[in-house]
């Protein structure tokens, strides 16, 4: 089955944002996405990621640096984020016009790492947060993902009880896509601005890359985000 390359949002539509989630058939290829876009491809911006909770201010250098949250005002650039199972999360404030792109597997979920994107945003953008509009895109979810009770513990320490955990037997699940709604929420978001994709990226491998689904080694999807 031939697959789009991009899953567009529709939170986002009829603002001056462009925003989507990349498909297999388009990767993480930045040349590809610089071709449908139209962007040079020394305009889009992807972080060194490792699993950290550091969050970037993107402004004048692009220079490639550690982090797994990218914000910026400027207009002529991408940002993004690769993921293969991980929650690739895309924010845009609408009064201030400042993106965001967020990487939070369970390590960066445990840190809050949306949280502080968004406090940052508020610190440094002067954004409110009823004002920010949040993007989940396709990533592992609690049907396909079992984890360690240390994760749960990790997870429910900084985001609270909430209906993101099943257990089955002995095996604990976790849906960090409605984690991290639980911690915009938290971080004054408004529900009604939140959108979440409800595809598994385990459960489609022929339409996403999945590390758990490859046992190891696999290719990378990507979420990007820029102001027109």
């Amino acid at each position: 089955m031939n697959y789009e390359p991009i899953v567009t949002p529709p939170i986002f539509s009829g603002f001056l944002v462009n925003a989507f989630f990349t498909t297999r058939t388009l990767g993480c290829n930045i040349d590809a996405v610089s071709k449908a876009f139209n962007i040079p491809p020394n305009n889009i911006y992807l972080p060194i990621q490792k699993h950290t909770d550091k969050v970037l201010i993107l402004d004048y250098s692009l220079e490639p640096k550690i982090a797994d949250a990218v914000i910026t005002n400027r207009k002529d650039i991408l940002i993004g984020v690769q993921t293969a199972d991980c929650v690739p999360i895309l924010l845009y404030d609408k009064k201030t016009h400042v993106v965001g792109a967020v990487h939070a597997g369970w390590r960066g979920t445990a840190e809050g790492i949306l949280k502080k994107t968004i406090e940052v945003m508020v610190e440094r953008f002067y954004s409110i947060p009823s004002d920010i509009m949040v993007a989940t895109g396709p990533a592992i979810r609690w049907c396909c993902y079992g984890v360690g009770y240390e994760v749960i513990e990790a997870v429910t320490r900084v985001t609270g009880n909430g209906d993101y955990i099943i257990k089955r037997g002995e095996k604990y699940c976790i849906d960090l896509p409605t984690a991290n709604t639980y911690q915009a929420i938290s971080s004054g978001v408004l529900l009604d601005n939140i959108w979440m994709s409800g595809e598994c990226t385990f459960c489609l491998p022929e339409k996403y890359y999945s590390y758990r689904y490859a046992k190891g080694a696999t290719g990378r999807q990507c979420g990007f985000i820029g102001i027109v």
